[in-house]
């Protein structure tokens, strides 16, 4: 799983969904490294990202 930014070279106002999307994303990693602390392997943080993320409804490939 990857949650990968995608970077925009025109600098231009990101669209509204992609910033909710990406506050969503924020958000679940946070939560996830808030539940979990540091320390433990990547293996660990991209199951409970998967989780958190079906929780908040977003959509993603493993």
């Amino acid at each position: 799983m990857s949650f990968r930014p995608v970077l925009r070279e025109d600098r231009k106002e990101i669209p509204l969904l992609e910033r909710e999307l990406t506050d969503k994303i924020i958000g679940a990693a946070i939560e996830v490294h808030r539940a979990l602390g540091p320390g433990l392997p990547e293996s660990a943080y991209q199951v409970c990202m998967a989780h958190d993320a079906h929780l908040r409804a977003i959509q993603f490939e493993q």
